[in-house]
């Protein structure tokens, strides 16, 4: 369900919920305005992008998403990966990655495919934001401290040894106004707990900047000629057949993990709230807001975690508070735009130093490490030493592929067979008196039997067929059963028949019943040996 649609038919676009939704959407734009310039910035594209990717991804987010508390926009998990790709293929060669993403988020949200995200373990997660965190962090020196490092690195190490090389090149007056505005950032929501503290920090470090005029001190104004008092025009990327076909792998990339973090903050919501999201229809929606975002300057966008959460806090029950957010971004930037040019952007890394703070969730990853088991804390480590020194879709590739290898060992050890003494067999009062004939041997299997668990059968009965006459599997404690499992009870039958030994299988579950005889293992074992009860054996 289309979540403006939801809200509709639940009563929450009726007039007494407009001013809620028009506060919480005022209180959120406002908070996004320094967000949005912040990450473009890092981003490699201009600030004003930032702004007009939260216009139009936030107003068709809420218009066509399935959450309808979700508020969309440029977040920091993009700032690694955007940046990248605007580097080695320019702003034009991101909007047009973008404008492939938003393609692959519809279909995944129309091949029914939100619900596998959700499978992606807390490990790898933790792992890869703490990991962006990180590199966030670092990549704000520059313009925080004012330091000049030498380019043309690509890697993480090779970034951070040239800003280390830097240092001694300090400038003073970018770090005392960065570090001014950390301070602001910490201590306002203690003080002026109804006004959001990246708005007053920005403010505060752009009337210092303003009043004195630091030399040395870059802002958006003296970085990139301010912004335009405008909004910008519907603009069709030019883009060769070619270049596509190298942008798909970036293009996936940012379709990857605009999925994640946008069902993650919806699931978020739904935390908050007692609500509940459509994770295909948010798909949907995230990939009409990636479509249309670079048509209008824009670049990659998701859900905002912190925007969506603050949204909930102030207010918010529908997708009105969505809309008036890229509302009050239009009117910020058709009556302030003159104002940003004085914004430093030392400001600006501050915020962003708080945001990947947030993100690389220290406790969160510290706990882990302390008390997650040793092989989920292998997984975690590796994801975050793979994404900090390597790449993150790589990263994140390896962290669920080991992730998944670990959650089949743990499956195949729930996996036993046992052989079962007689007198320990457990019979129906009305069989009392059944007797096992002679040289029958019980096995009872217990858990999933897939391709995991199959070694475990031949190594258990690798010395039964020879002395038993009649070999009994009891299959009623097996929920399922794979192809893999099937192939190995196959060749358990033609082993026994080697032996001249008869295979039965008994109690087996409808479903595993089933899935036995489209296999044709019940036609070749005869109905005879596929018993309900082990009392039935004669």
């Amino acid at each position: 369900m289309i979540a403006i649609l939801e809200a509709k038919r639940a009563g929450l676009l009726s007039k007494q919920h407009w001013l809620n939704n028009a506060l919480a959407g005022a209180i959120v734009g406002i908070v996004a305005l320094p967000l949005a310039m912040a990450f473009a910035i890092a981003s490699g594209a201009k600030p004003e992008q930032g702004i007009y990717t939260a216009i139009v991804a936030g107003g068709l987010t809420s218009l066509f998403g399935g959450s309808r508390l979700q508020i969309a926009g440029p977040t920091g998990a993009f700032i690694v990966i955007l940046a990248g790709i605007t580097a080695k293929y320019g702003i034009e060669g991101l909007q047009v990655a973008t404008l492939m993403a938003g393609i692959m988020l519809m279909l995944m949200g129309l091949t029914r495919l939100g619900g596998v995200i959700k499978f992606i373990p807390d490990p790898v997660i933790v792992g890869f934001t703490s990991g962006i965190g990180i590199i966030i962090w670092v990549g704000q020196w520059k313009d925080f401290f004012g330091l000049s490092p030498a380019t043309g690195a690509e890697h993480f190490h090779e970034k951070f040894w040239n800003l280390i090389q830097a240092f001694p090149g300090l400038q003073l007056e970018p770090t005392l106004l960065g570090l001014l505005t950390l301070a602001v950032l910490l201590t306002s929501p203690r003080v002026l707990k109804r006004i959001p503290s990246p708005l007053v920090a920005m403010v505060i470090a752009t009337a210092v900047q303003w009043y004195f005029n630091f030399e040395n001190v870059a802002t958006i104004g003296s970085a990139f000629g301010g912004i335009p008092q405008n909004l910008p025009h519907f603009q069709l990327p030019s883009v060769t057949f070619s270049e596509v076909l190298k942008l798909i792998g970036p293009a996936f990339t940012i379709a990857l993990l605009g999925s994640i973090e946008s069902l993650l903050s919806a699931v978020v919501a739904d935390g908050m709230t007692g609500t509940k999201h459509n994770s295909n229809q948010e798909l949907i929606g995230q990939g009409i807001a990636n479509i249309f975002s670079p048509l209008f300057g824009g670049f990659a966008s998701t859900g905002a975690i912190a925007r969506t959460a603050t949204n909930i806090r102030n207010g918010g029950t529908s997708p009105i508070a969505g809309i008036v957010h890229a509302l009050t971004l239009v009117v910020i930037v058709l009556l302030l735009a003159p104002l940003a040019s004085h914004i430093p952007l030392c400001a600006l890394s501050a915020i962003l130093f708080v945001v990947a703070y947030n993100m690389s969730e220290l406790h969160r990853f510290s706990h882990m490490v302390r008390t997650a088991p040793r092989a989920d804390v292998a997984v975690l480590l590796i994801t975050f030493l793979l994404t900090v020194f390597g790449d993150l879709v790589i990263a994140v590739n390896i962290g669920v592929l080991l992730a998944c290898l670990l959650f089949m060992k743990r499956m195949s050890e729930t996996f036993v067979i046992e052989q079962q003494p007689v007198d320990a067999l457990k019979v129906t009062p009305e069989s009392a008196d059944f007797k096992l004939p002679p040289k029958t041997v019980v096995f009872t299997m217990e858990g999933p039997f897939f391709f995991g668990a199959a070694q475990h059968l031949e190594s258990a009965l690798e010395d039964v067929h020879g002395h038993a006459n009649i070999l009994v599997l009891r299959l009623g404690q097996v929920p399922f059963i794979d192809a893999t499992g099937i192939q190995a009870l196959c060749d358990l039958l033609d082993t026994c028949k080697h032996h001249k030994t008869r295979l039965v299988l008994s109690e087996a579950r409808p479903n595993v019943v089933r899935k036995l005889t489209l296999a044709g293992l019940v036609q070749q074992l005869g109905e005879d040996n596929v018993l309900k009860h082990l009392h039935e054996l004669h």
